[in-house]
């Protein structure tokens, strides 16, 4: 019986060391396989290449095992290296979609046939796995960056494969300096004036800020946080309205 007891505590300690989506590693994966894809198939302005994505297939799937088999630990993960595992998690299997099956002229082709907007789109659709578990592109965007990081610059470091989105960095993220990056991703959409328009009196903005306004407005109002980024100082009063989205393919 002692030894039963002894080998039943030693398999509820296993088991509590998984993370949420599966068992955890306890040291974190490198990111550079990522970013040498990044660097060499997406453009500085965020024009991605996939075609040379499908290329180096191989490559973008090696990563991604990577990924799969190293679940973060957040008991021995620093927040950085948690923070710049999900952001690359999210964009790389976000580019394995496109590349899986392209050619498409838009991400939200790829819906399943029947869609309920919130509950079953192409963002719920479980085609990968993060430590034996199967996940999906939503849950890593809102039960994992959203709720666990309260970082609204995710907003701007995560791609969707479309125009209208921030554009995708054409390098990986990485623990050491992913604080600078995400004030650079920040800085560059705000200032985008494909994307944003703003004038010291007006603001007509990308409908990201108006889907997750409350992760904008925690410490402030909206023109607040916006001008916290813009090299345009925005008045206090200044009208705010929200451009429509441009789904096509970032290509």
């Amino acid at each position: 019986m002692k030894i039963l007891f002894i080998i039943g505590l030693f398999l509820f300690s296993l088991s509590c060391g998984s993370s949420e989506l599966g068992q955890a590693n306890s040291k974190a994966p490198s990111h550079q396989a990522f970013d040498e894809l990044l660097k060499k198939h997406v453009s500085k302005d965020g024009i991605v290449n996939y075609k040379g994505f499908i290329q180096d297939k191989a490559k973008l799937d090696k990563y991604l095992d990577l990924l799969s088999n190293n679940a973060p630990d957040r008991g021995k993960w620093s927040k950085e290296e948690q923070l710049a595992y999900w952001i690359n998690a999210y964009n790389a299997f976000t580019l394995k979609l496109i590349v899986d099956n392209y050619p498409v002229k838009s991400i939200q082709d790829l819906h399943p046939t029947v869609k309920i907007p919130l509950v079953n789109t192409v963002w719920h659709i479980k085609f990968f796995k993060i430590g034996g578990k199967e996940a999906s592109l939503d849950e890593i965007e809102h039960k994992i960056l959203r709720k666990e990081f309260e970082e609204p610059r995710i907003h701007f470091a995560i791609n969707c494969a479309s125009f209208s989105c921030p554009p995708l960095l054409n390098e990986a993220f990485f623990p050491e300096k992913i604080d600078q990056q995400l004030d650079k991703v920040a800085r560059t959409f705000v200032n985008d004036t494909k994307r944003n328009k703003i004038t010291a009196d007006k603001v007509e903005i990308s409908s990201i800020f108006s889907w997750f306004k409350g992760d904008f407005t925690k410490n402030g109002s909206l023109i607040d946080y916006l001008n916290q980024y813009s090299t345009i100082k925005i008045k206090p009063n200044a009208k705010v309205s929200y451009l429509d989205y441009d789904w096509s393919l970032n290509e």
